[in-house]
């Protein structure tokens, strides 16, 4: 199992329930309850998908009186943002040198249809 910061982040974000949270911790923080309200299952899961995002510090949480308020922590997504930025810059370079590949063979086949048709015509 994954033990690094970066792979419980990704690993909290794989599923949609998680997600939906973070959106709506997004908007303000909230109480489990608040949390619970739009999904149709129990409050026991939700906390248990609350414990998977703070362990991946994507959320905070603090007692206050009988509630426990969740709050969204953004450094942690950052991180995930600019690993995935990384490995788009690297696919951006390939699919412009795929284009200009293909571009340098388009033109190698447009030349050679032009001299194909220019001899067809010399030989009439």
């Amino acid at each position: 199992m994954a033990t690094d910061q970066l792979s419980k982040v990704f690993s909290a974000l794989a599923d949609p329930t998680r997600r939906d949270i973070l959106t709506r911790l997004g908007q303000g923080d909230a109480t489990v309850t608040e949390l619970a309200d739009p999904f149709p299952i129990s409050l026991p899961a939700i906390s248990r998908h609350l414990k998977v995002l703070e362990g991946a510090g994507l959320i905070s949480r603090d007692k206050r009186a009988q509630w426990r308020t969740n709050s969204l922590e953004a450094a942690p997504l950052k991180e995930a943002t600019t690993w995935m930025e990384h490995l788009s810059h690297l696919w951006d370079d390939r699919f412009t040198r795929l284009d200009a590949h293909l571009a340098a063979m388009k033109a190698l086949q447009d030349d050679t249809t032009d001299t194909d048709k220019e001899e067809e015509s010399n030989d009439d």
